[in-house]
């Protein structure tokens, strides 16, 4: 089997959504509403670039209005169109509603490559998009909150934040315009790595149900699975990262633009981040095999794929070799219908992107929440959690007659942080979520966790508008 052409993303997120409507008791009027892109803004621009006029066509998509803001990254990629940035959105919407996360799905886009501009052209791109953004209506802590994705990342949301402030001079909550923002300018700890570790979580709690796990051919936990992951980004690197030293989990293929690296022992993720960072690349690391293909990643022997680079990846093209028995998706639509139909007609699972990249936007949330309460994290907490601490540990000591390890009583009376707290509460979202996308499976007697995972999302969705009193 294999694919004529290749889909948009929109075709692929309306049969997967199609899908899931069989599902749904809801009025036929109202899903194909929650189908549909509510408000959608194509814009062009001039900007100057080295003495001449370039002009910048750019996007922002806001999906789904049954919650305010809406949320969603800006993108910015050669390739980008209106329908890519629609079909976004559409994931994002169900993304926030499968981790009861309150915001409306957005997406927003620059049609350029990052890599053939200066920091300083980037900044008046970004600040000139900004502007454009202000001038509709579709930015602002309260409308349409924008945060990093591909090709972005703290500094272009400093800069969105800054262009944002400037235009609202007395708006007291103008730093909740945008996520995603360094700490020292009103971001949160944690952000930065949090999609990559909401997917180590996701995988977590998946190898905590024994069916699951069972039904793939596997068993046990993270250690000593052998992973292979399509991307080094921010997603992929941080997720290799965390899940090799947290997990024990072993790293055996890396796939960027410029290749692959594959070690069947396991690859040192670490130095492979110093090769990269030295070299401008990860072709060539010396402990490893390097294969020309960037793909070649996705058809590795190992146990766990996870595909966090660009969409449409794994198709009825390469569907058929894929030789991992689970698939945790990192990025936007990396798999497209017919692939997924492959992969389920082999039996392959598939922990899909709008619950296992969810990470990101679920730590968002706490950064809008802080921005918008003006308070740290832990301020209010921390003073009470140590003097219970010390409280607790002065009894033991009395009831011992033994001296607390000292080791133990530091780490006690430290306290607990923001990032603590920022990694707690994505913990605690990714477990419920995914309880949530079970119960829908078994409710429904659901094929796969895809399926589930969009009646979960839609599901919700139409509670917010029936709640509305819009629709019964």
């Amino acid at each position: 089997m294999s694919e004529t052409h290749t889909p948009s993303m929109l075709q692929v997120f309306n049969e997967h959504f199609e899908r899931a409507t069989h599902y749904l008791k809801a009025p036929a009027d109202l899903l194909e509403y929650i189908r549909s892109c509510h408000s959608m803004y194509s814009m062009e621009f001039p900007v100057h670039i080295r003495g001449d006029i370039q002009i910048f066509r750019a996007y922002r998509a806001e999906h789904s209005h049954h919650r305010t803001p809406t949320k969603g990254g800006i993108r910015f990629a050669p390739d980008v169109n209106l329908d890519e940035v629609a079909a976004l959105a559409a994931l994002m919407t169900l993304k926030c509603a499968i981790v009861n996360v309150p915001f409306g799905g957005a997406k927003g886009a620059i049609a350029l490559d990052p890599r053939a501009y200066t920091p300083e052209e980037l900044e008046r791109i970004t600040r000139r998009y900004t502007t454009e953004l202000v001038r509709k209506n579709f930015i602002g802590p309260a409308v349409d909150v924008p945060a990093p994705d591909m090709g972005t990342g703290e500094r272009e949301m400093a800069w969105m934040a800054d262009t944002y402030i400037m235009l609202h001079p007395n708006d007291i909550n103008s730093l909740a315009c945008v996520t995603g923002k360094p700490v020292a300018q009103g971001g949160i700890h944690g952000r930065t790595e949090a999609t990559g570790r909401g997917i180590q979580y996701a995988l977590r709690e998946f190898f905590r149900h024994a069916d699951l796990v069972a039904a793939t051919g596997l068993q046990g936990d993270l250690a000593g699975k052998r992973i292979a992951v399509q991307g080094f980004g921010n997603v992929g690197s941080h997720f290799a990262r965390l899940v090799q030293a947290e997990d024990g989990a072993v790293i055996v293929g890396i796939g960027e633009r410029d290749g692959t690296l594959y070690a069947p022992e396991g690859l040192d993720v670490e130095a492979v981040l110093q090769w990269r960072a030295v070299t401008g690349s990860i072709k060539n690391y010396p402990d490893a095999t390097t294969l020309a293909d960037p793909k070649a990643c996705l058809e590795l022997d190992c146990d766990i794929l996870v595909p966090a680079a660009l969409q449409n990846q794994i198709t009825g093209d390469n569907a058929g070799r894929i030789r991992a028995k689970l698939l945790a998706e990192g990025a936007n639509g990396p798999t497209t219908s017919e692939g997924d139909a492959i992969l389920r007609a082999r039996g392959i699972s598939v922990i899909p992107d709008i619950y296992a990249n969810a990470g990101g936007v679920t730590v968002s949330y706490f950064e809008w929440v802080k921005n918008l309460s003006h308070m740290r994290f832990g301020l209010m907490e921390k003073r009470i959690g140590i003097h219970t601490q010390r409280e607790m540990i002065a009894g033991i000591e009395e009831s011992t007659g033994r001296p607390f390890p000292a080791a133990i009583r530091i780490e006690m009376l430290r306290g607990v942080d923001e990032l603590e707290l920022v990694n707690s509460g994505l913990e605690e979202s990714m477990v419920e979520s995914f309880q949530d996308i079970i119960e829908i499976m078994q409710q429904n007697n659901t094929p796969d966790l895809r399926t589930a995972a969009f009646v979960c999302g839609l599901d919700k969705v139409v509670t917010a508008y029936q709640d509305l009193g819009i629709w019964p």
